[in-house]
């Protein structure tokens, strides 16, 4: 595989911003991967530390899931990772403008040609998640200067009920008597995940790096409880059931292709194309 130099001017750059370690692995994972692997500049900011999600009786959990976003983001090839300290559960709620001034420093930083977050439906209608689709829209919105690219991530509807069913089966092989596992990420509803998303105007075939992705995400082990159905999906099933993501290109103004266009037309590709300018 080609290889870039650190910090080359003429590699695109991509930012993904969410709300919570494991958004990042479970919304785009495989697509983060792919870009990262090809010398894509891709950088994360993550605006809580999720202290008041997981385990009960886990001390310290903020300080866990920061090192559990830092491993996951190892994993994706991710080196640049952001994590603010804005309140778990409170972001509908914190100054809008103190956010998406946050958000503006992260894209500027970056240099941002693509930007990735949550769509409407914030994966599963999660507060702090749509909360970040607005605050992200409107950073981008009124930025100065050269505008990113916008695009929100859904789940594919019905992607975690296979999840699901494919960890009852499982499930019932290993132990019969036991019962099977039914949340995804402490969500007991699998079909929460995508419910009532837009449509997504980019389907993009990340196979290739499902097993990147399934590691990533079980790496927020604060967040992977025995009965979570994650935790028996395998290096084998991930392409099938985490391989495909879905992606909305927002209105922001001119609309080119862009790098993640050109990566969906091409499955396959593992290396970068002759020219990396942000848009064709």
């Amino acid at each position: 595989m080609t290889e870039f130099p650190e910090a080359t001017a003429d590699r695109p750059s991509l930012l993904a911003v969410f709300a919570h370690p494991d958004d990042e692995s479970l919304a785009c994972g495989g697509l983060l991967a792919w870009c990262a692997a090809l010398g894509v500049r891709t950088s994360l900011l993550c605006l809580t530390h999720g202290e008041h999600g997981g385990h009960t009786g886990v001390s310290s959990l903020a300080a866990v899931r920061a090192r559990e976003l830092r491993e996951a983001a190892a994993v994706l090839g991710i080196s640049d990772v952001t994590l603010l300290a804005h309140q778990d559960g409170m972001l509908p709620w914190t100054d809008a403008t103190r956010l998406e001034s946050d958000i503006r420093h992260a894209v500027a930083r970056a240099d941002a040609d693509v930007v990735i977050t949550f769509d409407e439906d914030g994966l599963y209608w999660h507060p702090d998640h749509v909360a970040v689709h607005e605050r992200t829209t409107a950073a981008v919105l009124s930025g100065s200067g050269r505008r990113p690219a916008l695009y929100y991530v859904t789940l594919p509807t019905g992607s975690m009920r296979s999840v699901v069913e494919h960890a009852a089966t499982l499930a019932a092989v290993q132990d019969p008597t036991g019962a099977p596992p039914t949340h995804i990420l402490g969500i007991a509803d699998p079909d929460a995940f995508g419910s009532c998303a837009p449509a997504p105007t980019l389907v993009v075939d990340t196979g290739n790096f499902a097993r990147q992705k399934l590691l990533a995400l079980h790496c927020h082990r604060s967040q992977l409880p025995k009965q979570d159905a994650l935790t028996l999906v395998t290096t084998a099933t991930a392409p099938r059931l985490l391989g495909i993501e879905h992606y909305r290109r927002a209105g922001t103004g001119p609309m080119p292709d862009t790098f993640l266009d050109r990566l969906a037309s091409c499955p396959d590709q593992q290396t970068p194309p002759d020219s990396w300018s942000p848009v064709s």
